[in-house]
Formats: structure tokens, sequence, C-alpha cells
């Protein structure tokens, strides 16, 4: 058979590697697709002079569309027959990406277990993505809810991989490159909010609200050539458990992001992804918006241009965030789509 059908969950091995297929490199119009596609306003990520200014080669590229371009290349291979992409962990932005740069992952299977519904079975992947030059410029675990070819086939033994609540703080320093917050101009990046502005527990309504609507999420998905069918393909879409497509989980990621400058302009980079999970589906036609919460604010040791912000951003839809919903009971409120534990860097 010359087509991919794509793997199910029979057809992981622990600890085999997968070389992920189609590098691809990116441009500046890539940039500006992701930026129409989400509306992002960063200042770092959005002119080359700024980024300059501060200690960069050049703009480089939003660190969210290198993480779906890597994510976007192990889809073919891990998720293809996907149900759901479930989480994140251990997420490390190793490098800044400029345009021009060419990406292409590889992805060590870390963790198997099947389902008690036996039709099903969770993968847990290790993915690092590399530039032209053969340098690490993300690395980050997922697992992924993937269907069974056969659901009478024996089951593997449980292997859940024991993953790391947060990303430690000095690793934060050690990757984060040394800027010149001197020349960084507050007006220009949209606030005058640094880090010792914000404090541990603070909640922010980052406000602003956005609608999804169906060609946007089908142009985001087909950007980082991510082929899961449930994002494309309606027909077999028809036959789920919701009727339609479900928007690409990274979209919504995104969203809040960008959605996350009303509040946070100032946090300009991703450094890291602690947690993840996606709590809901997100369907075209739904309304999302987002609130932060800082959780931690961390000085970075030997630095004194940045400090790190770990925040707790939580995407909703359909529903506003001036009561911050989150928990209702022992579970999540109606409405939580989203709920993101990452660092972000900030200018003292």
């Amino acid at each position: 058979m010359k087509t991919n059908q794509g793997r199910f969950f029979e057809d992981f091995t622990l600890g085999e590697t997968i070389r992920h297929a189609t590098p691809r490199t990116l441009t500046t119009g890539d940039q500006a697709l992701y930026t129409g596609l989400y509306g992002s306003r960063f200042a770092v990520n959005s002119s080359a002079p700024f980024a300059e200014a501060i200690g960069y080669d050049g703009a480089p590229l939003d660190d969210l569309l290198v993480f779906h371009t890597v994510f976007g290349k192990t889809v073919p291979d891990v998720s293809l027959n996907a149900v759901a992409n479930l989480g994140y962990a251990e997420g490390r932005f190793l490098a800044p990406v400029y345009a021009g740069d060419t990406l292409w992952s590889v992805s060590e299977v870390i963790g198997l277990k099947q389902s008690s519904n036996g039709e099903t079975g969770v993968v847990y992947v290790r993915t690092t993505g590399f530039n032209q030059k053969g340098e690490r410029v993300l690395s980050y675990c997922r697992w992924v809810l993937v269907r069974k070819r056969d659901p009478a086939s024996p089951a593997p033994e449980a292997q859940v991989p024991q993953l790391a609540s947060v990303v430690p703080a000095d690793e934060i320093a050690r990757h984060a490159p040394r800027l010149t917050i001197d020349s960084y101009d507050f007006d220009l990046a949209g606030s005058a909010d640094r880090f010792d502005d914000y404090e541990e527990g603070e909640r922010i309504d980052h406000v602003d609200a956005m609608t999804v609507e169906e060609a946007e999420h089908q142009i985001a998905t087909r950007l980082y050539q991510n082929t899961a069918r449930v994002h494309f393909d309606q027909m077999a879409a028809s036959a789920g458990r919701f009727g339609k497509r479900l928007i690409y989980g990274g979209h919504v990621i995104s969203l809040a992001r960008a959605l996350s400058f009303n509040g946070l302009a100032n946090a300009f980079t991703v450094a890291a992804i602690n947690a993840g999970r996606h709590v809901a589906p997100l369907f075209a036609g739904d309304t999302v918006s987002a609130w932060s919460e800082v959780i931690a604010t961390c000085p970075l040791k030997g630095r004194d241009d940045i400090g790190a912000l770990r925040l707790r951003t939580v995407a909703v839809k359909n529903r506003g965030c001036a009561d911050f919903p989150l928990r209702e009971g022992e579970g999540y409120a109606e409405g939580v789509i989203l709920d993101l534990d990452y660092w972000a860097l900030i200018p003292r």
C-alpha cells in the first residue's frame, strides 16, 4: 500500500524514534498569515527594528507558529487517527527562529496505555524540533488518544511516563537570549508594565474576544501541514461523537495567547510550557475569551534584563471572563476549553 493510513494504537512501540517527513522553511509570509489569523500584536514579533534594538538578529517568528509547525510534522505519524489531543508537558523553547529557517521534527514514543474500553489508547511522545543547522529549537511532550485498528488486539503493558509538573526556572535563564532592555520602547510595545508590576495570585481579564470562523481554522491547520482527519474531513466527522469537525487545539492556544496581549503586552516570548489541557472542544461559530492568573514571579539567576512570569491562561467559549471561570465542584466550569500553564519572559 502506497498511501499513508496513519498509525493506530497497536502500531506504536515503546522507545521507538520517528523521524517525521517534510521539513518546512518558514518565511515572513508565514508570520504575516499567522498574524492575520490570530491578530497577535507582540512588538518583538511584529517589528524587526524593535527586535534588533533589544538584541535579536531580526524579528523572531512567533513562538507558537514554531510550535505548531513542529507539531504539524508529527501528525501523519502520531495523530492521524487521533480522537483527541489530550495534553502537553515539559515544553522548552530553546532558540529563536527567524524567517528563512527550516524546521523538522523527531519524536520518541515514551509511553503507551490502552483505554478501559479497549477501542482506543493513549500514546505519549517527546518531540524535538530542529533548524537547518541541526540545532534544537523546541522540545515538548504530548499525549494523544488514538483509535485501535482492532479492539480485540492485545493491549501492551501500560507505561505512563513521569513528567515534570513545571520546567525549572534555571533552564529558562540558560536558554533565554540576553537582551538590551535599555532600548526596549514601552510605548511602542503597548504597555508600561514590567516584571515588578505583576504579583503572584493576580488575575487578569483580557477583555477581548474572537469568534472563530470555519475558513480561518481550516487555513490555520493547513498552514501547519497538520493533516488530522478530525479537523478536515466532515464525512468522517459526521459519524463521530460531535458530528462535526473539531478545531485544532493549537488554534485555541494561539487565540488565547493573542488575546492575552491586553494585560500582558510585555510578556513578549513564551519560554516554556509546563502543562496544558484541552478541556472541551471548540467549533466554528464559537466565541473565545481568555483570562490569566500569575502563578509565580521569578527573577532569573544572573539576569537583570528580564524576569519570568509563570502564567495560567484559561480560554473559554461563549462566555466572558469577568468572574474568572475555572472550576465548578470537582470539574471545570461550563465553557472552559483550555487550561495552559507556561512561563513567559518580560522586561525588568
